[in-house]
């Protein structure tokens, strides 16, 4: 090659090297110091993006279990209310049955009541709980409804059983005769809006119908019939919330009494339906089958869309909507909207208030469940959140987390290129300086 001055190729291209290999060890230091392979886009353009949108989702992940832990705290809350207030109920299905043991006096039951009433007022207190000022049991959450009506069925008296049917001839779901004679008595109680109404009167040639359309308080002050309606089926009177009719359990045909008016200001709380012989002895088989009224659709106001929604998944409704109904002692029919407290005074009041009670029970019992099953939903969610953020994780790990052995191999070899580069571009550097040797 020539001895020239002008251009030193050796030492241009040993320069173009060094830098290859300085820009090489910038690379690998970036990799080693961060521990990620891909530091930018510049890097791997398509592996940075699925990596960032990996990020993403993560996080996403991340929040929707933060959310999940919220909402299951949210729950425990209200779960802690409707308990308290199961508690309660409990004591005053004991209280009640006390009351309705003659051997107290009136003054007893009098006691008796000033705890009914405190008890009451707690159950009002714990409808009143709140989260972060949210409040949950009473009523403002419920889920998206139309107003129902009480519906009391009775699958213990024979399915051929209607309203029109004597008291004298009515039987048991095997046809066995009750046995009632028309000269017993018979005692009807009800309870709505906190109000405790009693009617007694002879069996004569009555059905249940008749006795209620001619019904009036014990003293002579309210008419039953207005509060009542009767029917007969395997589709009972009006529907559920949804619009939905509802059917008996079995299948079967059966009675149903049904509350006069819509929502819980009409709702039935309770009723109470017994035989007395003409010498005031209990029909116990009779009053076994006509005590047997159940609560087949609940009695509920109108209402919006106000469940909770608790939003567990990453992308737009990825929710669970928890519906909390009313626990107001009003919703339970502990009380009226006029603050008329269930009164269980004389012995026959004490007698209704315990099938009241019952239906209370129930109904914090129904609710206490509908919140452990979200509760328990709650928790595999939570499991499941989990698991996709770590093998998302995992995924993300791969695409962008550098192997920091190869990564230090990688280093030392770049290391030891950029200073073979440095040291032969300094010999390159000298070729030109033995031109001067021909000038001398």
């Amino acid at each position: 090659m020539a001895m020239v001055v002008k251009n030193n190729m050796q030492a241009l291209n040993t320069l173009n090297t060094l830098n290859s290999n300085t820009n090489a060890l910038t690379s690998s230091l970036k990799k080693v110091s961060s521990g990620m392979k891909i530091n930018s886009a510049q890097d791997d353009a398509s592996g940075y993006a699925i990596s960032e949108r990996m990020r993403v989702q993560i996080r996403s992940l991340d929040q929707a279990k933060a959310n999940t832990n919220s909402g299951n705290s949210l729950l425990k809350v209200a779960e802690g209310a409707v308990s308290s207030t199961v508690e309660i109920l409990k004591t005053l299905k004991e209280k009640v049955i006390n009351a309705a043991n003659d051997t107290n006096t009136d003054e007893d039951r009098a006691t008796i009541q000033k705890e009914l009433n405190q008890s009451i007022d707690q159950i009002n207190d714990n409808a009143s709980v709140t989260f972060n000022g949210k409040f949950l049991v009473d009523g403002t959450h419920n889920k998206k409804t139309t107003a129902t009506t009480t519906a009391l069925t009775n699958q213990s008296l024979s399915a051929t059983t209607t309203s029109a049917t004597g008291l004298t001839d009515l039987a048991n779901r095997n046809g066995d005769s009750l046995n009632i004679q028309s000269t017993d008595t018979v005692t009807i109680s009800y309870t709505k809006n906190g109000v405790t109404y009693t009617c007694s009167m002879q069996v004569s040639n009555n059905s249940l119908s008749s006795i209620i359309n001619s019904a009036t308080q014990n003293d002579g002050t309210t008419k039953f019939s207005a509060d009542f309606s009767f029917s007969n089926g395997t589709s009972l009177i009006g529907v559920d919330g949804s619009g939905n009719s509802v059917y008996t359990a079995s299948g079967e045909s059966a009675l149903t009494i049904a509350a006069g008016a819509s929502g819980i200001g009409g709702q039935i709380a309770g009723l109470s339906i017994s035989i007395t012989d003409n010498q005031g002895n209990a029909r116990k088989a009779a009053n076994s089958a006509l005590d047997a009224f159940s609560e087949s659709i609940r009695a509920v106001n109108e209402s919006g869309d106000n469940s909770i929604h608790l939003q567990i998944g990453t992308k737009a409704n990825q929710t669970i909507n928890v519906g909390m109904t009313d626990m107001r002692a009003v919703a339970l029919g502990l009380q009226g909207d006029d603050g008329t407290v269930l009164n269980v005074g004389t012995r026959e009041k004490a007698n209704a208030a315990i099938t009241v009670l019952d239906n209370a029970i129930q109904k914090a019992l129904d609710q206490q469940t509908s919140i452990g099953a979200a509760e328990s939903r709650l928790d595999y969610t939570a499991s499941n959140l989990t698991t996709a953020s770590e093998n998302v994780t995992n995924a993300e790990s791969t695409i962008r987390d550098a192997d920091m052995a190869k990564e230090m191999t990688e280093y030392t070899k770049n290391n030891v290129l950029m200073q073979a580069a440095q040291s032969m571009l300094a010999q390159a550097n000298q070729n030109s300086s033995n031109v001067l040797s021909l000038l001398q």
